[in-house]
């Protein structure tokens, strides 16, 4: 990513922050305070972890498919990523439910729902350290991330759903279309797209210093 792009898209999600902070959605069907801008954050981060764990998978996918380091190295940075989203996605989340709640945890079973997957993929480092054989950890925690990989869709958006929830219903999605219109949308699918580009730019940062770190082991070996 350019200066200029990087530029641009601090100026961007600066007029993100500045615009969310004019008025509250007013979101069907719901009573809302000023505290829910957040949910101009909080969803956008949601997502954006869900799409690193969705990568982290494809990667373990192609670490089977043609057994090269580098695809082993990139799952595990883009779990690293994924749980830093989802951390911000649960401290955003808390806040609003302490405004909205009154409590900043109340064992709702979306707030459950996402610190399970977190523990899931927290777990994932901890296999990772308990296996020393580098083809052998490569192997284990490709199979994890493709099998944790379910639980995303499971916890993240299934469940939460079956279960009364403190959440509020129909944000977004209401008779299976988005519902959002107008100036909520523009300022719903900016954050979205700069939290995505956010991830896609540390990503490949982080990408590019596997690569480099890996292309200097070769030379020394090959020296």
């Amino acid at each position: 990513m350019t200066k200029i792009l990087k530029f641009g898209l601090l100026i961007y999600f600066g007029a993100v922050i500045v615009f969310a902070f004019i008025k509250p959605p007013p979101l069907t069907g719901q009573t809302w305070s000023d505290g829910s801008r957040i949910f101009y954050f909080h969803v956008p981060q949601a997502f954006v972890a869900f799409v690193a764990f969705a990568t982290s998978m494809i990667y373990s996918i192609l670490y089977l498919k043609r057994r090269n380091p580098l695809d082993d190295r990139k799952a595990a940075l883009s779990v690293e990523l994924g749980l830093v989203f989802c951390i911000l996605a649960t401290l955003t989340g808390a806040i609003f439910a302490r405004i909205a709640w009154g409590s900043y945890w109340n064992w709702d079973p979306r707030e459950t729902s996402i610190l399970i997957l977190l523990l899931i993929y927290a777990a994932y480092f901890a296999l990772r350290q308990s296996v020393t054989d580098e083809r052998r950890r490569a192997s284990f925690s490709a199979v994890y991330l493709i099998l944790a990989f379910v639980a995303v869709p499971v916890f993240g958006l299934v469940l939460p759903r079956v279960y009364e929830s403190l959440h509020p219903s129909d944000t977004i999605v209401s008779g299976g279309s988005i519902d959002l219109r107008g100036y909520v949308a523009a300022i719903f699918f900016s954050s979205m797209a700069c939290f995505l580009a956010i991830y896609y730019w540390l990503f490949n940062l982080g990408g590019r210093v596997i690569s480099l770190e890996y292309k200097r082991l070769e030379e020394l070996d090959a020296g």
